[in-house]
């Protein structure tokens, strides 16, 4: 159910598309609790930008040795760049974190080099973070947007709690489920995700 329908934010994400269409250049930091949409936002972006999309976990961009993170950071979008791909980092606080709460030199490095690749960067990149408020000052300035994603609203919980009762054969939701659903207020399409992969196994009987 990756559909931008489902995507809580106070922008119009259709509008951002079509600004993008004939420019296919932007730094994007998306952020807001887990399961929100923020992988699939990113996902979205690529296909309608019929661009390929290459996401890094930081994890994957870490390093144990001294100046590697940095390396690795570096060739993320180095390769970007000559690809034409849009780059995504989830988890970017744990490379923008702020520099004044640093204890080790190669924790402000890491920021430092980020910054610098994201200053230099003429495609399109995407950071997604749970810890909006940890991110360092300086890394503001240099998205061009910021995009909050929230829990759904009640009718986007009620029309996907529909969606998915239709594709597991589960039928319509009754009142009560309906009613259950719309007062939850912390609801995300990761939660309905989660649920339908329980399905799988567990069979629910009814929504």
């Amino acid at each position: 159910m990756n559909h931008p329908d489902f995507l809580n934010t106070p922008i119009d994400l259709h509008a951002v598309i079509d600004g993008l269409k004939g420019r296919h250049s932007c730094r994007i930091c998306i952020y807001g609790p887990p399961g929100t949409g923020k992988t699939t936002f990113g996902h979205w972006l690529s296909r309608e930008l019929n661009l390929p999309l290459v996401s890094k976990l930081a994890s994957d961009l870490m390093s144990m040795y001294v100046g590697g993170t940095e390396q690795k950071i570096a060739a993320a979008f180095e390769d970007a760049r000559e690809n034409g791909t849009i780059l995504m980092i989830d988890e970017v606080d744990t490379f923008l974190r702020d520099r004044s709460l640093a204890t080790r030199s190669w924790e402000v490095s890491q920021v430092n080099e980020l910054l610098v690749q994201m200053e230099r960067f003429e495609g399109i990149f995407i950071a997604s973070t749970n810890l909006m408020d940890n991110l360092d000052a300086a890394s503001m300035l240099r998205f061009d947007l910021k995009l909050e994603f929230g829990y759904l609203r009640e009718e986007q919980a009620e029309r996907l709690l529909a969606r998915h009762c239709a594709a597991t054969g589960l039928g319509l939701p009754d009142k009560e489920s309906v009613r259950i659903i719309r007062a939850l207020g912390n609801a995300t399409p990761g939660d309905f995700a989660n649920a339908a992969r329980q399905h799988a196994f567990r069979g629910f009987t009814s929504p």
